[in-house]
């Protein structure tokens, strides 16, 4: 359960930034090509990883920092739709194979993880940011997930891991996808979302979803006005799968209410064990980071 106050750890002088591990992982794994130890052990997402971490905290020297990761697919989405996600790939063996190495990097670093059983990372830092703006603290969501635009506000920001210099606020999500961050989920809901498998309505592309939702409020504004919508085959399309977006809807939002600890006294930012993971840089054969440490200061 979270602490009773908070509010007493977290304050408007604190910056919590929730990193979106699996996300980096990936983006770092297919960016970074051909990279392995002599002995042939793929390092690639490992050092991606790494720089797109040193980068977010360079760039917004946070009070706390927490990665999460994915901890599995939440039963209250599967039993909605049971090929939520199928269509994807399983991890390539060579990306997974460096989860383990990611995680000892994070204990080195001193930088706390977070993953919860059958729970994705989205709805976990969701829970999180929600509870920590309500504590007054300013919240960072290093991810490229766009189900993370409907929690954006005036204390919540997108950083994307690649662009590390841009806080994306509520102007910078409405000129990407044409709606507030409070109407994502239902954005969402009407086009659906391919990497995830969910259907939307067919014909309601981002364009067309934004325009009737800033013409009639909300989902429920949209079929409470269906017969107002002059294209006929748009308005059919509608009233036919009014039970797929009602459905999309409950899976498009994002759970702010897990019920898991919350320490943020241990997710203070903190320095890292140097010899550890100077060491580890070693073994990586991540040279130039080893050499980033080796300072008479820091042995």
């Amino acid at each position: 359960m979270f602490p009773s106050n908070p509010d007493e750890l977290m304050d408007h002088q604190s910056r919590l930034l929730l990193i979106d591990g699996n996300a980096l992982a990936y983006r770092a794994f297919f960016a970074i090509r051909e990279l392995t130890t002599g002995d042939g052990t793929p390092t690639n997402a490992v050092f991606g990883f790494i720089r797109m971490v040193q980068q977010l905290h360079r760039q917004w020297t946070p009070s706390h920092v927490v990665v999460v990761f994915d901890g599995g697919l939440p039963e209250e989405r599967m039993a909605l739709l049971p090929t939520y996600k199928a269509q994807r790939e399983a991890m390539p063996d060579a990306l997974s194979d460096q989860f383990p190495l990611i995680e000892e990097y994070l204990l080195h670093a001193r930088i706390p993880m977070i993953r919860e059983d059958k729970q994705e990372a989205d709805d976990v830092m969701a829970t999180l940011a929600m509870v920590a703006c309500e504590a007054g603290a300013d919240v960072l969501l290093a991810t490229s997930d766009k189900d993370m635009f409907q929690l954006v506000d005036d204390r919540i920001s997108i950083i994307p891991p690649t662009k590390s210099e841009i806080r994306m606020d509520a102007e910078a999500v409405r000129e990407k996808t044409g709606v507030a961050p409070s109407a994502i989920a239902e954005w969402l809901a009407l086009i659906g979302d391919s990497s995830d498998n969910i259907p939307g309505v067919p014909g309601v592309g981002p364009k067309t979803a934004a325009k009737l939702l800033n013409a009639y409020g909300s989902i429920a504004g949209v079929y409470a006005r269906l017969d107002d919508i002059k294209q006929d085959k748009l308005r059919e399309s509608l009233r036919a799968h009014e039970e797929d977006v009602l459905r999309n809807l409950r899976m498009t939002r994002l759970r702010v209410d897990l019920p898991f600890a919350v320490d943020w006294e241990s997710w203070k930012s903190q320095a890292a064990d140097t010899k550890a993971l100077h060491a580890f840089f070693r073994r990586m054969e991540f040279n130039s980071m080893a050499r980033e440490l080796e300072s008479p200061s820091l042995f």
